[in-house]
């Protein structure tokens, strides 16, 4: 799974660069968002603007990945496709999840 990080003032962004995240993508997603996020202090925005699909053991990894984030920082999420957008909205996970519409996100959270 291949993330991209970008540290901002608003905070860590992390990209992700793959266009599903689903049962196959799923560990490799919670590995390297844990090696992304181990030492992070502050809040982490996930890029989701190259997912195209996601399916349930996607979304549990994504849950998981804010499980695992250290004590004191944020897991928040930006830039989900239609598709993502609505499964994030069936499985009622848009009310867990600070969703950003698109970034720069500003500080504190801009939704």
């Amino acid at each position: 799974m291949r993330l991209t990080q970008t540290t901002t003032p608003a905070g860590l962004i992390l990209r992700v660069e793959e266009a599903r995240i689903d049962a196959m993508a799923a560990i490799a997603f919670k590995d390297a968002m844990r090696a992304a996020t181990q030492d992070e202090t502050g809040r982490t925005i996930l890029d989701l603007s190259e997912v195209t699909f996601i399916d349930s053991s996607g979304l549990g990894a994504i849950v998981a990945a804010l499980k695992q984030m250290p004590n004191g920082t944020a897991l928040e999420l930006a830039c989900l496709s239609s598709a993502v957008e609505k499964v994030f909205s069936l499985t009622r996970m848009d009310t867990v999840f600070k969703i950003h519409k698109q970034l720069p996100v500003t500080y504190p959270a801009d939704v």
